[in-house]
């Protein structure tokens, strides 16, 4: 089949940077509907703004997934010294259990194995302050382990000190999320300001004492992954994915987590049936849009696509495996500009490569050297399926005016909407390329589950490598 690939390129570039609804997308995300945590009515509400936007799009199979959703509502919380009543401004971390504790407030530093050691007895009934950054020079160990190492030594609660400056915090998860299931925290565990958490550490030298009071409840409820496609014209049966969690933590708009990936899926699927009907050109293979719900809550959405469309509860499990082609994840786009596609798995590296230099852009495509739990694209990984991210700001540096996340300030204003308008224009033309590969050229996936079960084991207590 010849496509004119120069028509194509200017059709879809054209299309995504002067007819963008990129602003209209932001606007309605963050400020008409807020604070999207998954099972509330602001979730509901941009599930029917999804589903209604890809329906008006002209895209096919336009609906939504219900699954059960182990979730969590922060009630109260507040934590003052005992000595005084003095306030400390604390923020529990996602999935803080309810707790009523007072003990003397301990140091230990960056919550390393030697400096836990050194804390001793102390450490018994206490509250340890700990930064949630690494130690210099020293092999880093994540922040679950870190706690858990901390409640092995009879800590009864720990206080996280942020990185950033300027009286800002953020809601912070604490488990290990390459577990796929809902984390319970070792110990209960909530985040200071660093100017806070320099206070808390004078006070420990002190031999103060605090009392930390959260409230919270764990329950099940509904919740909504939307789903759409545009059915391929020579394969329809095999299918591509492009993928982004619509959700975001308590009290946060999401503007860049993740309203920017969230918009940018949006403005791709209705770029690419624009092109059907402009010039009469279909994707090659299925390409599926989803959005997922509960990424903030330990990735339970895509972990029930996954399960849904590709487990092993059916006897065709196999071949529904092998339908999927490539998993693409969008998240916190707007923090840098497209760089490229990073794989978990090596061989598709060629394949992928040879389509990015299609574009003529410089991207390139790079392959982690550990399975990345950190957003949508790991249950497709814990399930040994081809599975992809972008290589932005986490590889290349984040803007600095747009270093928000899990905050109220991550608002749409921070949002680089020129940024956007290339990944969708870049996006698209990299998705109908792959959708056209004939499928004898398309390497196949030559991992089993097990082969990739035994991987992530290994990697079990390493941190992440993001550069």
């Amino acid at each position: 089949m010849q496509l004119d690939w120069p028509a194509i390129d200017r059709w879809l570039m054209g299309e995504a940077w002067t007819g963008s609804r990129l602003p209209a997308h932001l606007a309605m995300l963050c400020d008409t509907i807020g604070p999207r945590w998954s099972s509330s009515p602001g979730e509901a509400a941009t599930v029917a703004y999804i589903t209604a936007q890809m329906a008006e799009a002209g895209l096919a199979a336009v609906g939504t997934e219900e699954y059960r959703l182990d979730t969590w509502m922060l009630q109260s919380y507040h934590a003052a010294l005992v000595e005084d009543e003095s306030p400390v401004a604390i923020l529990p971390a996602n999935r803080c259990p309810t707790c009523t504790v007072i003990g003397p407030l301990v140091d230990t530093g960056y919550g390393t194995l030697r400096e836990i050691e050194e804390a001793g007895s102390r450490l018994a009934g206490g509250i340890a302050v700990l930064a949630l950054a690494y130690e210099p020079f020293t092999a880093p160990m994540p922040l679950a382990y870190r706690l858990e190492a901390l409640a092995a030594a009879g800590a009864a609660a720990a206080i996280v000190v942020d990185r950033k400056e300027g009286g800002r915090v953020e809601y912070h998860n604490v488990g290990e999320w390459r577990d796929l299931v809902p984390d319970r925290h070792p110990l209960p565990t909530v985040a200071v300001t660093r100017e806070e958490g320099a206070r808390l550490r004078k006070l420990a030298a002190q031999r103060k004492h605090l009392r930390l009071l959260v409230n919270s409840d764990f329950y099940s409820a509904p919740a909504h992954n939307t789903t759409a496609e545009l059915p391929g014209s020579r394969w329809p049966d095999e299918h591509l994915l492009l993928g982004a969690h619509h959700d975001t933590v308590y009290g946060s708009p999401g503007g860049n987590d993740n309203a920017s990936g969230t918009a940018v899926l949006l403005e791709t699927a209705r770029v690419l049936a624009g092109l059907q009907t402009a010039l009469g050109v279909s994707p090659g293979r299925t390409i599926r849009f989803v959005t997922f719900s509960a990424e903030e809550q330990n990735l339970q959405g895509s972990t029930a696509y996954v399960a849904r469309h590709y487990g092993e509860d059916g006897g065709d499990a196999l071949a529904r495996r092998r339908q999927l082609r490539l998993a693409i994840n969008l998240d916190e786009l707007s923090t840098g500009n497209i760089k490229g596609v990073v794989l978990a798995f090596p061989h598709l590296r060629r394949l992928v490569q040879s389509a990015l230099d299609e574009l003529g852009d410089g991207l390139k495509c790079h392959v982690m050297a550990q399975l990345d739990s950190s957003s949508d694209h790991y249950p497709f990984l814990h399930a040994g399926l081809d599975a992809a991210h972008l290589w932005r700001w986490r590889f290349v540096g984040r803007h600095a005016d747009s270093d928000f996340h899990h905050e109220p300030g991550d608002t749409a204003d921070k949002v680089n909407v020129r940024e956007l308008k290339e990944y969708v224009g870049q996006l698209a033309r990299l998705l109908l390329r792959l959708s056209h590969i004939e499928p004898a050229a398309w390497p196949a996936n030559p991992l089993t589950q097990a082969e990739v079960q035994a991987r992530i084991a290994t990697e079990r207590g390493q941190v992440i490598r993001v550069f």
